[in-house]
């Protein structure tokens, strides 16, 4: 599965979960702990974009800082179920790989965007 990149963390962090749906679909249709670990990624996969659309609507830096912190460790969340799911052979192909990849690129992201915003809060 490729996956396409969008520009924004809004965008990114919303595919990300379109991705992690479609990703946790396959899973669910087979029995067996892997759809009850899909769950687990469901629930942290589509957190990453709800917080950071809450985050959006914050009504303080610090609301803000702490919206994109519940983002960032539903997204290392995220990555975790998915390492788990691959070391433990309960889901191995091309899906899980990038998911991986982008889980952690979005951890990467939020956690410059927290960063940047308490930095820009101690210069004013």
């Amino acid at each position: 599965m490729e996956l396409k990149k969008a520009p924004d963390i809004r965008a990114r962090s919303f595919d990300f979960a379109v991705n992690v749906v479609r990703f946790c679909q396959k899973l669910d249709a087979k029995p067996g702990v892997g759809r009850i670990l899909s769950r687990q990624l469901l629930r942290s996969g589509t957190s990453v974009g709800a917080n950071v659309e809450e985050a959006q609507a914050a009504q303080s830096t610090a609301d803000f800082v702490s919206k994109c912190s519940i983002s960032l460790k539903k997204a290392r969340e995220s990555n975790y179920w998915l390492r788990l799911l691959e070391a433990s052979g309960q889901y191995i192909n091309d899906d899980l790989k990038p998911l991986a990849r982008e889980a952690d690129e979005l951890s990467r992201i939020i956690g410059t965007i927290i960063v940047r915003t308490k930095n820009r809060r101690k210069d004013q």
